[in-house]
């Protein structure tokens, strides 16, 4: 006797995104659906459970507002890791709320895998620095990658020399083999260094502030990292 084995439809995927909002790799300027609430997100899970189910297709397609899809199932975090971003996501529009309207209406944000990329325009550098420092307070966050503008910049000389000394001092973390530099986020502002992130020991993060303060030009040092 002969075994058949059926024939399972293929589905085809949907055009690499995730419903984190963001393909495996980051780009600045990718713009995503932000989505809170987890009612919402729960009644999609169902509602794209059943249309698989019907339609004998095995990815778990998750719909979103706008025309988003996303395939969860077949992602190497799997369904976990996606109800994890989603979390994340929603308590960072929490805290952004909390903060400001205008900060919401002016900043994007993408999450994947803990890692929040955040884009737009801020009125000017505060706006920036908050957007930074409440997405690293949201849980499991691993890594913001700040990539706002700031309209109301200061002068060119300013800008330029607050750009050189960020570059410095991200170097030197790179390079400080006791340190984890991917945990940090780093933001110069009028000569003032504001350092933000995660930081595995009291002693790694003296050694940041130490690198930060050791550099010409820098007026002070404002520390928002968190030591687990």
């Amino acid at each position: 006797m002969t075994h058949t084995t059926p024939k399972i439809p293929h589905c085809q995927r949907a055009c690499g995104m995730t419903f984190s909002g963001r393909p495996p790799s980051l780009r600045a300027g990718d713009r995503r659906q932000s989505v809170s609430g987890f009612g919402r997100l729960w009644a999609l899970v169902g509602m794209a459970a059943v249309a698989g189910l019907a339609s004998g297709c095995a990815p778990l397609l998750l719909g979103a507002a706008g025309g988003t899809a996303a395939v969860a199932s077949t992602e190497h975090r799997g369904l976990s890791g996606f109800a994890s971003d989603t979390e994340i996501q929603a308590e960072i529009n929490h805290l952004w709320f909390q903060n400001s309207l205008e900060l919401m209406r002016r900043v994007d944000m993408t999450v994947s895998d803990g890692r929040v990329l955040l884009t737009g325009r801020a009125a000017d550098a505060q706006m920036r620095l908050d957007a930074v420092r409440l997405a690293w307070q949201a849980k499991g966050v691993q890594e913001v990658i700040n990539e706002i503008q700031v309209d109301n910049d200061s002068g060119l000389m300013d800008s330029a020399r607050d750009t050189w000394i960020s570059t410095q001092l991200r170097t030197k973390l790179t390079f400080d083999s006791r340190i984890h530099s991917q945990n940090y986020s780093i933001d110069t502002v009028n000569g003032v260094v504001y350092l933000m992130g995660l930081a595995d020991s009291q002693d790694e993060l003296n050694r940041a502030i130490d690198h930060a303060r050791a550099l010409p030009n820098v007026q002070r040092v404002v520390n928002y990292v968190r030591v687990l």
